[in-house]
């Protein structure tokens, strides 16, 4: 088969990935020179801690198996098998670390629930306030700025992939061909357009009622850190937004603990992972409201360094980057992806939301499967 691909972020990419294993021809086609958007702007988490039981979770497992064997064949996407540790600080905190282990896919994840002495023996940079943590050892990382580019790498040179930077698809040409705006119409037999947060033009022509919405997030990174910050990091706020903590322990803490006013008004979290140069990614805030701010503000960023100097019991090296991001999601939650046949032959996959690092090599592996390819 020939399968045109159209967007070059982590989605597209492991579609195409998928489409090559399976000895098809891809033409891989982007926008921008290189993808710009979430894909490279996101924490490089392969984050199955907090998912929700059920389908999330089975997707979010399959592609942490996956991404571990792609990591192996291309190193240049800096996979780690790290795990994570959500700290707590107060009874009310720990009911909820304690509760998460007490689900019954809990052996699936990998959690542990941790004194502060056991957790600091896993990872030695936090020497500061806190009195247990929950553990998730299925919990990965890889490198956003550069997989893509790696496993672009890789595709290349399996002779069956070809790519088109600076092409913006225009329009869906009959069946099984897409028209760009530099004139040309490349035709195939399969068509998967994964345009991200990009829900306009086109998209919005194929499907005006697309229940997909935009989100937007602020994040930062850090000068390198000195030493090994060995697993991925979150907080008790990380608790509130995702769905494996749901129950009455979490109700409790949204009761008797508020945010502080900062990470409230800008719905925020802490998850902090380190970069292959010793840096650290940390954010993250979300805003659902469009039009969104053209500009970051500084109050989430100093809520950020709080939280983190609090934890690792240190100042945070220098802040090198600031930047936001918009992502996809589904309107509905409880869907860890939209993917509609829009065409015949050309299908629309995108909404994974903040899944899209962690289940994408799933979700693609499950579009491969239903196309028949």
């Amino acid at each position: 088969m020939r399968v045109i691909v159209v967007g070059a972020g982590v989605l597209g990419t492991l579609h195409a990935w998928h489409a090559v294993e399976r000895g098809h021809q891809v033409l891989h086609i982007e926008r921008e020179a290189e993808a710009r958007g979430a894909s490279v702007r996101n924490f490089g988490q392969i984050w199955v801690s907090g998912r929700a039981g059920g389908a999330e979770l089975d997707t979010a497992l399959r592609a942490r198996e996956l991404w571990e064997g792609i990591g192996a064949r291309v190193p240049g996407i800096g996979f780690r098998a790290i795990g994570s540790l959500t700290v707590v600080r107060n009874d009310t905190e720990y009911a909820v670390a304690e509760a998460a282990t007490r689900r019954p896919d809990a052996t699936a994840r990998g959690y542990r629930l941790l004194d502060a002495d056991r957790a600091r023996a896993l990872n030695p940079a936090l020497r500061g306030d806190f009195t247990a943590a929950l553990w998730c050892e299925r919990d990965a990382a890889v490198e956003p700025r550069v997989a893509q580019r790696a496993l672009k790498e890789a595709l290349s040179a399996s002779g069956r992939y070809t790519y088109l930077g600076g092409r913006e698809v225009r329009d869906v040409v009959g069946e099984r061909a897409v028209r760009d705006d530099h004139g040309a119409t490349h035709h195939g037999d399969a068509v998967i357009l994964c345009t991200g947060a990009w829900l306009g033009g086109l998209v919005r022509e194929l499907v005006p009622d697309l229940p997909v919405r935009r989100v937007r997030l602020q994040m930062m990174q850090t000068d390198p850190l000195g030493e090994p910050l060995t697993t991925s990091i979150a907080d008790a706020d990380s608790f509130r937004y995702y769905p494996a903590y749901r129950g009455d322990a979490l109700d409790a803490l949204n009761a008797d603990q508020a945010q502080t006013p900062t990470a409230a008004d800008h719905k925020m979290q802490l998850l902090m992972v380190q970069r292959a140069d010793g840096g650290l990614t940390i954010g993250d805030t979300h805003e659902y409201d469009t039009p969104f701010a053209f500009d970051t503000v500084e109050e989430p960023y100093e809520h950020l360094t709080g939280v983190v100097e609090t934890i690792l019991g240190r100042p945070l090296p220098r802040i090198r980057h600031r930047w936001a991001g918009v992502y996809a999601q589904c309107t509905d939650t409880s869907r860890v992806v939209h993917r509609q046949q829009v065409r015949d032959g050309v299908w629309l996959i995108t909404g994974p939301g903040g899944r899209g690092m962690t289940c994408s090599p799933a979700i693609a592996e499950t579009t491969a499967n239903a196309l028949g390819w």
